[in-house]
C-alpha cells in the first residue's frame, strides 16, 4: 500500500444543534483518484473545507503529508491545488493574469512562474485565450480556467469539487482526460462529482458519506458487489402464463421476476450464464419472446441503495 498523504480520524463538525460530520475517518493514498460522493447535505463541503483548515471542527485529527494540518500550515498548503464547484477567477484580470495571480501565491520566483503559468494554460488549452477576460470566455473554457488557477503551481494533492458541472461533453472529456494525466504525473487527486459514470470512470476508490458519516468504501466493482441485484434481464413475452413465471422464478439465482407492460423483468443475485439459462428454459418450453435485454448495476444503483431515493434539500 502506498503512504497516506491524507489522514482523518473521528471528525465531528456542528452547527449548533446539527451535526454535519459525524466521526468520520477517511484515508487517501498517493496517487489515488479518490471519489468522495454523498447526496446533498451530506457532509461533503464541510468536510473538505475541515480539511483545507478554512473551518474550525469540534472534534477529529486530520493529517496531510503525515503532518498535522492547521490554518497556519502554509508547508502543507503550498502542496495543495483546490478546484471548487463555484468559479473562482478575478473578472478583471484576463485569462494569463488570472493563472500568474493565483500561481503567485505559492511560487515567488517570476522566472518559474512564468514557465509554470504557461504549462497551465497549455495543458488546460488555454493558450490561444491567454489575453480574453472571463466574460468572454464559454463556461467549458471558464472551467478550464479555474483548473488551470487551481493547479499551475503544481500540487501534489488537487481537490476537485463538481468541476464539470454545465459543461459540454467536449469540455467534459478535455477536464477528464486532464484529471488522468495529472494523476499519471504524480498528483493525489480527491474528485467530487454528482455524475456517476464519471466516476466510475476515472477513480481508483470510493467512499459515500451519508448523514456525515463514511458509509462505503471500495472500488466500483466491490462496491457493485454488494448488492443484492447483480444482473437484470428484460425479456419481451407475449406469454405471461403463471406456469412460466414460475419456471422462470425457479432458475438458479433468480430471487424476482416481475411483469412490466409487456416485458418481464427477471432479477439475478450473481452466478455467470444467467441470460443463457432464461432463453434455454423459454426455448425449452417453446415459449416465444421478443426483444431480449440485459444490465449490470451501475454505481448510481449503489449510491441509491446505500442512501435511499429521498429527494434532498
Amino acid at each position: 500500500m502506498n503512504e497516506k498523504v491524507i489522514q482523518i480520524d473521528q471528525l465531528v463538525k456542528r452547527y449548533g444543534e446539527n451535526v454535519a460530520v459525524d466521526h468520520f475517518h477517511l484515508e487517501v493514498y498517493d496517487g489515488e483518484i479518490l471519489g468522495l460522493l454523498g447526496p446533498n447535505g451530506s457532509g461533503k463541503t464541510t468536510t473538505i473545507n475541515c480539511l483545507l483548515s478554512l473551518l474550525q471542527y469540534d472534534k477529529g485529527d486530520i493529517r496531510i503529508f503525515g503532518k498535522e494540518m492547521r490554518p497556519e500550515a502554509y508547508d502543507i498548503k503550498n502542496q495543495i491545488g483546490v478546484v471548487m464547484q463555484n468559479v473562482a477567477v478575478v473578472d478583471t484580470l484576463n485569462v494569463y493574469e488570472n493563472v500568474d495571480f493565483f500561481c503567485g501565491l505559492y511560487v515567488g520566483d517570476k522566472k518559474l512562474r512564468k514557465q509554470y503559468v504557461e504549462e497551465a494554460l497549455e495543458f488546460t488549452g488555454l493558450t490561444d485565450y491567454k489575453k480574453y477576460k472571463p466574460k468572454k470566455l464559454s463556461g467549458g473554457l471558464l472551467r478550464r480556467l479555474n483548473i488551470a488557477c487551481g493547479i499551475a503551481h503544481k500540487p501534489k494533492l488537487i481537490i476537485f469539487d463538481e468541476p464539470t458541472v454545465a459543461v459540454d461533453p467536449q469540455s467534459r472529456n478535455a477536464i477528464l482526460e486532464g484529471i488522468k494525466k495529472m494523476n499519471r504525473d504524480g498528483a493525489t487527486v480527491i474528485y467530487t462529482s454528482h455524475y456517476m459514470e464519471e466516476v466510475e470512470e476515472l477513480c481508483s476508490r470510493i467512499v459515500i458519506m451519508d448523514h456525515g458519516k463514511n458509509v462505503a468504501n471500495g472500488t466500483a466493482t466491490e462496491l457493485k458487489a454488494t448488492l443484492m441485484n447483480r444482473e437484470t434481464i428484460r425479456i419481451g413475452l407475449p406469454e405471461k402464463t403463471e406456469s412460466v413465471l414460475q419456471g422462470l422464478s425457479e432458475i438458479n439465482h433468480v430471487y424476482k421476476v416481475k411483469i412490466d407492460g409487456d416485458d418481464v423483468v427477471i432479477k439475478c443475485d450473481g452466478g455467470d450464464h444467467n441470460l443463457v439459462h432464461v432463453l434455454s428454459y423459454l426455448t425449452d418450453q417453446n415459449v416465444p419472446f421478443g426483444r431480449v435485454s440485459t444490465e449490470l448495476p451501475t454505481l448510481n444503483d449503489v449510491f441509491l441503495e446505500i442512501t435511499g431515493k429521498e429527494l434532498r434539500d
